[in-house]
């Protein structure tokens, strides 16, 4: 039997805006995704806007329940922002009721909870002020982090401040998959540099508010992996790093940014604004932990033809297509579980063996209805095979020394995804769209009982 350390923390990680429901109701405004349903409905699939969620917000007791009858002793998930601070600056108090009796149904339940603060869900009230791209959304969000830590510091020790929040900035700002889909590489660099900031303000609010917690953030980590030893591809992979690895784990974890990441964005014409305060508010704000999500990693070769200065990533580092790969065909994302052992050992020999977690690990597949049983189960041996395979290299980095105390699945009932909707699955919990938000465990969740009872598992 493989054992993991402990007091390990087993769990699956989930949002505010993807299981809540109730998107404008119970004193909620809109989020950028309320808004962008209402007048573009048609990007969504299916019709599943951010209404059409799991319904938590009223099924969250049982809930509770459920994540005690599959073993999980963790959990993380969120606080919608637009439901605590509706005007960004008027507390509701039904939103405080709300998340105070969650949360401590969580603890009743024996299960640790894990609070995020955001989780791509922009308030549009600041999103109409520019979002991210102003340096008031610093402050905005440095208030809302205090808000929640004075509210909720009680019920909750481990909190972080962001989930992958190079995915806004992606997805806003260069690729078009999110509101308000603007494809600009200065733009992009500037809502990911206050950001950063918004971060380091939330943490320094922390320390004030609840000096015997701990805070961290959530990073989609997927390690670059160069073509070819080639000075050119190795040039691609360390670009690929810098702004996709490095740009928030350094200054989270040693209180700066990498100096070869400010020589390229300048030398790329793409610094952003900053203020004389900034370099010593990284450096006193450094995190307690990060949890980093880990799906598939990043094949990088040198790009052809780029554009000087840069006008998109694709000029500083090219998509190499491995021929050896093997491919999750719902999502088009590749499986390399062999990477779960690089980031434990990154982890350990260049972030300070800093108390870490795998904070999102999981497998989306379309169409689970096909694999219900004669007695309504879903036998989801792919998803137990899946973290399988993970867990094997992240207890190998475990055994050499990494310090990872826990590993949370996305996710623990199958959620809303943005623009995808309900299309691809991932819950240890399957729900029923037709009836009412009712769940039904699936075989993983059996299985995933068994790992945590036995703090392990048998290959």
């Amino acid at each position: 039997m493989k054992k993991f350390p402990t007091n390990f923390l087993w769990g699956a990680a989930m949002s505010a805006p993807q299981t809540e429901g109730h998107s404008l109701l119970n004193g909620k405004s809109a989020s950028t995704w309320d808004h962008w349903f209402e007048t573009n409905p048609e990007k969504f699939n299916a019709n599943q806007g951010p209404a059409d969620t799991s319904n938590i917000y009223e099924l969250y007791k049982e809930d509770c329940q459920r994540m005690e009858d599959i073993g999980l002793n963790s959990i993380r998930t969120s606080i919608a922002w637009t439901r605590l601070l509706p005007d960004g600056k008027t507390l509701n108090p039904e939103a405080v009721a709300f998340y105070r009796d969650y949360f401590q149904e969580i603890r009743n339940h024996g299960v640790e909870p894990i609070i995020n603060l955001f989780h791509f869900d922009m308030p549009m009230w600041l999103m109409e002020k520019g979002g991210w791209e102003t340096r008031e959304s610093v402050d905005a969000f440095a208030f809302y982090a205090k808000t929640a830590f004075e509210q909720f510091g009680d019920l909750v020790s481990k909190w972080t401040t962001f989930n992958e929040p190079l995915v806004h900035v992606e997805c806003g700002y260069l690729f078009g998959y999110h509101y308000p889909a603007i494809v600009d590489f200065k733009k992009a660099v500037q809502v990911g540099y206050h950001t950063l900031m918004a971060h380091t303000c939330a943490v320094k609010a922390f320390r004030e508010v609840l000096p015997q917690g701990e805070i961290g953030i959530i990073l989609n980590i997927s390690p670059a992996y160069a073509r070819s030893e080639s000075d050119a591809d190795q040039q691609a992979k360390l670009a690929s790093d810098l702004l996709n690895t490095r740009s928030f784990l350094d200054p989270a974890v040693h209180g700066h940014l990498p100096e070869e990441l400010i020589a390229l964005i300048k030398e790329n014409e793409l610094t952003p604004e900053t203020q004389a305060e900034d370099t010593q508010l990284m450096a006193e704000n450094t995190v307690d932990f990060i949890g980093l999500n880990y799906y598939q990693p990043r094949r990088v070769q040198a790009p052809t033809n780029p554009a000087k200065p840069a006008k998109m990533p694709s000029d500083l580092y090219g998509a190499y297509d491995w021929p050896e790969k093997r491919i999750n065909p719902y999502r088009g994302w590749e499986i390399y579980p062999e990477a779960m052992y690089d980031v434990a050992i990154m982890m350990k020999n260049d972030y300070k063996n800093i108390p870490w977690f795998v904070s999102e690990n999981g497998m989306g597949v379309a169409d689970e209805e096909r694999f219900l049983d004669e007695n309504g189960m879903i036998q989801d041996d792919y998803r137990i095979e899946f973290m399988k395979e993970h867990l094997d290299y992240l207890h190998q980095g475990i055994q050499e020394g990494s310090n990872c105390f826990g590993y949370q699945t996305w996710t623990f009932v199958d959620c809303w995804s943005w623009l995808n909707g309900y299309r691809n699955r991932y819950g240890f919990y399957r729900v029923d769209l037709d009836n009412q938000f009712q769940r039904s465990v699936k075989k993983s969740g059996l299985w995933f009982k068994q790992v945590v009872q036995d703090n392990g598992y048998t290959n």
